[in-house]
Parts: structure tokens; sequence; C-alpha cells
């Protein structure tokens, strides 16, 4: 466990299942970790429940912020600009009561509440969503997942340069190898997207030592032998991440390195947020509470967020991206 102090504020009505895989995540997660505290956002009722079935000895690392509103899976994202325990969480990171946050509410209400309520880095126009699956040869960071589904060379890009920061910054990769998802290896293979963005991506200056190394396929992204990093867009992200998850459960199991990702770090907005899988187990929020809280130690937002500052403008950079939120 790594040492130091973490604040993570918990919406404890984001989740197909919540609030109990929510109250039943942070509990297990309180008690893993000694120098875990919790701000649970949330109706005080659920909040007591679940400080009255911790030990007494865990009680004073939980606060509680009374909110009674939510925002509904199938809610439009801009009911994130309402009143809701999404919102509260934001606002908590925003205000310094909470060091991080975790939701596993509505995928657009929270990307759309955290650029709101904290802000984008300069250099991002759509935040986007990375996830860390557990290929057979190792980790392999995964972007986008679901944090902009309209794909465009400029934005592919964009992802490259934050999951090889990523990469470094939050699991220690080095020399991370950079591959964007097509449906072929081979030169002239993929879209029109696709076959644009190889070609400012064999141009991009990456950092930390990363080297682009051209298309992956998508066993690629279960193997993990050819790149540490595989970018593509959220939506082609999102319906391959969910389709990894079923073949895993079909196989008995993910590899031994790992389980299936259930949370994902959103990068582009200025403070440490984690979405869970809207579908997430108790196991699962208490994971994506303690990716919250690594993220936290390592400092790893605000080191990809001057890595991606201190990069040279690059072509790429002058594209015009119109992929503004527009909530």
């Amino acid at each position: 466990m790594e040492p130091g102090t973490a604040r993570i504020a918990v919406d404890l009505l984001g989740g197909d299942d919540a609030p109990a895989v929510v109250v039943d995540g942070a509990l297990r997660a309180v008690r893993a970790d000694p120098d875990l505290h919790l701000l649970l956002v949330g109706p005080p009722e659920v909040a007591d429940a679940l400080i009255a079935a911790l030990e007494p000895v865990h009680r004073p690392r939980i606060t509680v912020r009374p909110v009674r509103d939510k925002v509904g899976m199938a809610d439009h994202p801009s009911a994130a600009r309402a009143e809701s325990t999404v919102r509260a969480a934001v606002a908590a990171v925003r205000d310094g009561t909470a060091d991080a946050l975790v939701s596993a509410g509505a995928t657009g209400a929270t990307v759309t509440a955290a650029a709101l309520g904290l802000g984008r880095w300069p250099q991002v126009r759509r935040p986007a969503l990375v996830a860390t699956l557990p290929a057979v040869a190792g980790p392999v960071v995964f972007l986008d997942v679901g944090g902009s589904l309209e794909p465009r060379p400029a934005t592919l890009a964009r992802h490259a340069v934050l999951g090889a920061a990523y990469a470094a910054v939050a699991h220690a990769v080095d020399a991370p190898r950079v591959g964007l998802l097509s449906v072929g290896t081979e030169a002239g293979k993929g879209d029109r997207v696709r076959r644009a963005a190889d070609a400012v991506l064999a141009a991009e200056p990456l950092p930390c030592d990363a080297r682009y190394v051209g298309r992956v396929e998508g066993y690629d992204v279960s193997l993990g032998t050819r790149a540490d990093v595989v970018v593509t867009d959220g939506f082609t992200g999102n319906v391959l991440l969910k389709a990894i998850e079923g073949a895993y459960a079909m196989a008995g199991g993910p590899p031994a390195s790992g389980g299936a990702p259930r949370a994902a770090a959103l990068l582009g907005v200025s403070g440490t947020v984690v979405v869970c899988h809207g579908a997430a187990g108790a196991d699962d929020v208490a994971s994506g509470i303690g990716l919250a809280a690594h993220l936290w130690r390592r400092r790893a937002t605000d080191q990809v967020a001057a890595l991606l500052a201190g990069r040279a403008r690059t072509a790429h950079d002058h594209i015009i991206d119109t992929e503004v939120a527009t909530p």
C-alpha cells in the first residue's frame, strides 16, 4: 500500500445498483487502506448505515456531505448542471475538501460535471477516459473508453500523448510503445480518420521517451505484446472494453495479471477523477477508490498535465478541433 493520506469523495448514488454496492465497496476500501479518508456524498441515512457498519476505529475517517438528488443513468449529461451527488463530489474536489472523486454514475454526466466544475486543461478540448487492461504480457493503457465519442485525427493524436504520459507516470512504464487501433497493421488500413491519424502520429513527438509503433489490432489490446498504450476513439474503445469484459466472463476470468477494469481515470480536467463502470459491483467500487487514491498519491494527474503543457506545439495542435462539450 502506498503511503500518504488520500481524501476521496464518493458518489453514493452513482451506478446501476447504488447505493448498496457503493456502500459495500466503500467499506472494503476503508478497511483495506488505513490512510484512506472518505467523503460520502449522498443521503445522510445511507452514509450513516455505512458508518455504523464500520469498526469504531475507522469511523473518524468518514465524513458526510448530505445530497439527495442524483443524475440517472439514462439522463442527458446536461443533468449534471443541477444539484446532484456527482456535482457535489466535484465541488468537494474544487474547494479542497477532497483530493479526488469516484462515481459509478452516468459517464456523460460525470465527465460534464468534472469539466464544468474543475475546468479543462488548455490543450484538451474533450477529456479522455483511460483504462488499464490486464493483458497477457502486462498491463495495457487503453483510451479513450467513453469520454469523447467522436473520432478526429487531432483528438487521437492528443490521446497518444495523454496515454504515453499516463503509462509512464501512473504505471511506471519505461519508454511506452504506443499503437493506434485499426482493422489491420498494413499501410493504408483503416478508415479516413485512422489513416490521417497514423500519419500525424508517425511524426508526433511523444513524452517519456514513448514511441509510436503503428497500427495495432483488437487482439493486441488483450495480448499486450506490441504496445503498452493503445489509442482509439471513445465509441470504439467503450464497445471493445465491454466485449473484453464479456470474453473474460466466458473464459472464467481475466489473466492472472489482474482483473477486468471496472474503473477509468479521467484525463484532461484539473483534478483527479475516477469513473467506475455503471454495472460495477462492490469490489469494482473498492478498486475504483483504490485507483483514485493511487493517482492522488502519485500526483499523476498533475504530472500528466505538466508533461502535456511542457511539450512544444506540434502540427496537430494547430488543427481546429471543435469538439467542445455541448451539454
